[in-house]
């Protein structure tokens, strides 16, 4: 069995003082991937025993990163997908294992007014022709900040969201065309109704205790992985970040 997490830490530095190295020792991942590190190298020093750690910065400071610790050294580790246009903001790290590829995205947000949907939707394009390229060698799990939430049932107020960032109809399109390319949202793979579970809470209006989320962070992998898909979860209870963990378990 694998475990693997991953976790929009809005921040690590800030997250390490809300208890972010307790949430790793306790889930004990066989991987754990971050997204919004918001750092540059040797801006923090982390004790990560028993864990490879694997980290891709965006050049502005203090903004976006990924990184991914790992119990199993990768064979090889790529940072970004390989596009300059699309590799300056550290969003993407991908470690290939013996039979699979992990891919950590942090999915740039559309902004307000979707101010950035044009370049979202050249990103969507690119980034799942990279994923497809991925899987022509072996199966591909995807983890991480989405931004989008794919249906009504992934939002608790999808009427009133319907042309904001992150549940305009071009966003949700472009997820959608993932998921038929041959890709399994493993959330609702193991859970297709269930209503009010949500991995992201705004900071505003106390969304958070009224439970007014949006399930923007996912696992989605390759159909060639469905038989060995254990269990999906999505850690509400642990707190130290506007987003909580999401979990899949993996034979």
């Amino acid at each position: 069995m694998k475990k693997l997490i991953s976790w929009n830490v809005n921040g690590l530095r800030a997250c390490v003082k809300k208890g972010f190295l307790d949430v790793l020792k306790e889930n004990d991942a066989d991987i754990f991937c971050i997204q919004e590190s918001k750092l540059q190298e040797g801006q923090i020093d982390l004790q990560l025993d028993g864990y490879y750690d694997y980290w891709n910065y965006a050049e502005k400071k203090g903004y976006s990163g990924t990184a991914i610790f790992a119990k199993e050294k990768a064979l090889d580790v790529k940072l970004g997908i390989g596009i300059e246009e699309h590799d300056k903001e550290g969003r993407v790290i991908t470690l290939e294992y013996e039979d699979f590829y992990i891919v950590n995205v942090y999915t740039p947000n559309s902004q307000q007014k979707l101010a950035r949907i044009d370049y979202r939707m050249k990103w969507e394009e690119a980034f799942r022709e990279y994923l497809k390229e991925l899987e022509k060698r072996k199966p591909v799990i995807l983890c991480g900040d989405l931004n989008v939430a794919h249906n009504e049932i992934d939002l608790k107020n999808p009427k009133s969201n319907r042309k904001n960032a992150g549940f305009s109809d071009q966003e949700r399109e472009k997820i959608s065309k993932l998921l038929e390319s041959g890709f399994i949202d493993t959330y609702r793979y193991f859970y297709p109704d269930k209503e009010g579970v949500y991995s992201w809470w705004s900071y505003r209006f106390n969304a958070r205790e009224n439970n007014a989320g949006w399930r923007i962070d996912y696992f989605l992998v390759s159909k060639k992985l469905e038989n060995r898909l254990v269990s999906a979860t999505i850690h509400t209870e642990i707190m130290g970040s506007d987003h909580c963990p999401v979990e899949l378990v993996i034979k």
